[in-house]
């Protein structure tokens, strides 16, 4: 696994272990540098300068690869203590510490947490990546939303299986795009 392009394109990223211990991250799923590379060919133009969320950031890569390729600050979340342990070296590999921040945190209660203590609390790109086929991809949007952390022109991608169905439309966000790279499917959701 490794950035695809921009500032430290060819940088190979740290994996978590797939262990059975407590923390271990038997649930997280990187996405492959193929689709990455796709769904990056498609937002480019989104990312410079961008203001980005990675929720449900297994390793981190998704943010990571949209500051190799110009977005000014990343937020990345995750649940797993493994994960966020695994993302905060990745950061340091490719040397954005000083526009990353980590949440260790469980997004089925909330979103509130990210309007304290942040230099940005808007965000033009996000990033949502959880588990597949347990409903939580909708869930997070109906959140998103519904809060106030999305500009007005922001935008929202969702990967799951490529096979789920997801709404076109949910409170103030509309699908707008959806890709299908092998078993990974790409949503992109716009405010109406």
């Amino acid at each position: 696994m490794r950035i695809i392009g921009g500032k430290v394109k060819g940088r190979r990223l740290q994996t978590p272990s797939k262990g059975k211990a407590k923390h271990s991250c038997q649930s997280i799923r990187p996405t492959a540098d193929k689709a990455r590379e796709a769904l990056f060919s498609i937002i480019s133009s989104e990312v410079e300068s961008a203001a980005v969320l990675d929720l449900y950031a297994g390793t981190g890569a998704l943010g990571l690869e949209a500051l190799s390729r110009g977005a000014e600050l990343a937020v990345f979340v995750d649940n797993n203590t493994s994960a966020v342990q695994v993302i905060r070296r990745n950061i340091t590999l490719c040397g954005f510490s000083d526009n990353s921040f980590v949440f260790k945190r469980d997004l089925s209660k909330g979103l509130s947490f990210l309007t304290e203590g942040l230099p940005e609390k808007i965000f033009s790109v996000v990033f949502v990546d959880p588990p597949y086929r347990k409903g939580i991809a909708a869930k997070m949007l109906g959140k998103l939303a519904n809060s106030s952390l999305l500009s007005p022109q922001a935008l929202v991608v969702i990967e799951e299986d490529a096979f789920a169905e997801l709404p076109t439309q949910v409170a103030g966000l509309t699908l707008v795009d959806r890709r299908r790279y092998g078993d990974t499917g790409f949503w992109f959701y716009r405010r109406n």
